[in-house]
Order: structure tokens, then sequence, then C-alpha cells
């Protein structure tokens, strides 16, 4: 039997088509026409003998075997970079210093100093997680090197990598938390907190009770008081601990304000030394592979 080998170019075409939601905008990241983009997508459905898209509106969507071909796309140059990166990466040195907020710090953080790590062995790294506000402050201070934040992409510098919902979050168990005639209990962030202004913002806009059960300065402490029934908060799923769920619809509590979050890398528009620069790519690659999809 024949083996056949998939041709990384594609691979990462396909992969970066799939980060960015279009062809057109792949195109132009990979310095393409837009036809030799679906020349080379049609190629890699000819050698697997499968089609990886269907129409999907005005536009196109993978196939099961599509969603397959991603996944292991994604694998196969996630090792093609690190062993170049490994050879590589021995020259390179230094410290990288990144800050992001709680949502993303236990979830595919290790994971992503991990990788660095061992392509890298020569560079420090030093991880912050604090509110958004302030991991941008540091970062205009010139006390980190990359910020990843949560709805900020109207700075300058800030380079999207990907979206989240935001979702109304109560314990796994289907019990209900409060009498339909009592306000609705929250936990919260202490103020000032972008979800806390949005939460009450939007249960005032429905004309719903409410009252603060709970406030805590930290994402573990919120999350344990919420998978204790103390009450419901509004935040994203990324990260959601398995005890809890998205409970919006089951409890009737109202959508928010723009209820999609963006995802930005800040980099300050500085210039970024090596060990930055590919600590920066790897983020936004495992981004766009673990973020919850959000809505359209």
């Amino acid at each position: 039997m024949n083996r056949i080998n998939l041709d990384m170019d594609v691979l990462r075409t396909l992969v970066t088509a799939q980060q960015l939601g279009s062809f057109n905008r792949a195109a132009d990241r990979l310095g393409r026409s837009q036809s030799a983009v679906s020349q080379q997508l049609r190629k890699i459905e000819e050698i697997v003998g499968e089609a990886l898209f269907q129409k999907q509106g005005r536009g196109l969507a993978l196939t099961p075997a599509g969603d397959v071909m991603l996944a292991y796309a994604r694998r196969i140059l996630e090792l093609n970079d690190e062993a170049v990166s490994a050879v590589r990466g021995f020259a390179i040195d230094g410290l990288v210093r990144i800050g992001l907020p709680a949502d993303f710090a236990e979830t595919w953080l290790p994971t992503v100093l991990g990788r660095f790590k061992r392509a890298h062995p020569a560079v420090r790294i030093e991880a912050v997680v604090e509110g958004n506000r302030r991991l941008l402050e540091r970062l205009d201070k010139g006390e980190l090197d990359l910020v990843l934040s949560l709805g900020q992409e109207t700075r300058a510098d800030a380079e999207p990598v990907g979206a989240v919902d935001l979702v109304w979050i109560g314990p796994a168990s289907e019990e209900r938390l409060w009498a339909r005639d009592e306000p609705i209990p929250l936990v919260l962030f202490e103020a000032p907190c972008f979800f806390r202004q949005r939460a009450l913002e939007a249960l005032d806009k429905a004309g719903l009770p409410w009252r603060i059960a709970f406030t805590s300065p930290s994402l573990p402490g919120l999350w344990a008081a919420v998978e204790a029934g103390l009450g419901v908060t509004l935040r994203t799923a990324a990260g959601l601990p398995a005890k809890l769920q998205v409970v919006g619809d089951a409890l009737a509590l109202p959508i928010v304000r723009a209820p999609t979050l963006q995802v930005s890398l800040h980099d300050g528009t500085r210039t970024l030394e090596p060990a930055v620069a590919r600590l920066k790519d790897i983020i936004a690659e495992t981004i766009a592979g673990n973020l919850p999809v959000a809505n359209a």
C-alpha cells in the first residue's frame, strides 16, 4: 500500500482559513490569491478522496470529514513547528512576560507554556493573572511583553484571535436557585468589573429584580460560590468547571448587550524579541483550537 503524504503548505492554508473564518482573509494572510487558496483546498480533497467543505449560505462550512482533517492538520502543524523551533530554539534566550485573565489561566495556558518551553528551553517565562484593565496598564508601562484580553479590541495594538459568548452560569444541578417572585441572586466580581456591569444592565433592561448574593476578587472564588448554589453569574464558558453549566435558557435569564466578546492579543506596538514573537504565535494558534465557538 502506497503511503499518502499530506502537503504541509495545504494544511496550513486549511487551518488559517478556519482561524480567520474566511478564504479571502486566509488568502490575504498567506499572500496568495483567492483562486490559489481554493485550488489548494481542492487538492487536499482529491488527496484524501472526501469532500471537506459544503455550502452554507454564501460561504463554505466544514463537513464531518473536514472537521476530522482540521483536527489532524492542527496536530501535524504543531509538531512540525515545534520540531523546527526546537532545532532553532537553542539560539533563543531571554525573558517573556505575559499577562492574561483568569478565564484562560487554568485551561490551555499550561499546554501553551509546555509547548513553548520544549522548543525554547533557555527562555524564562513569567505569567501574570489579573483583570483586563490592570494587565493593559502594566503592558503600557513596559512591565509585560504580551497581554491576552477580553473585550479590548478597540485598542490600537489589538490583534483579534477569537471570540467567546457571554453566558449565564449556574451549578450543574437542575434545582432552581430562587423562587419566581424573588430577586435573582448574583455571584459577581467586585466593582469595577466588565462582566458585573453587563449582567446588571441586562437584568435592569429586562425589568428583572436582582440582589448581590456574593462577591469575589478571584475567579476560583466566584466558581466556588456558584457551585455552592449561592447564585448565578455572567461570564464566558472558557474554562468552565465540570460542576457548572450554562443556565440562561433554563432559568429564562436575558441575553446581554453585545453578547459576543472578542479575544485579543496586545504587544503595546513594540518591536518584539524573537522569543516574545514566537510565544505570541503559539498563543494565537492554541486559542483557535480551544475557545468555545461563539454564536454568530
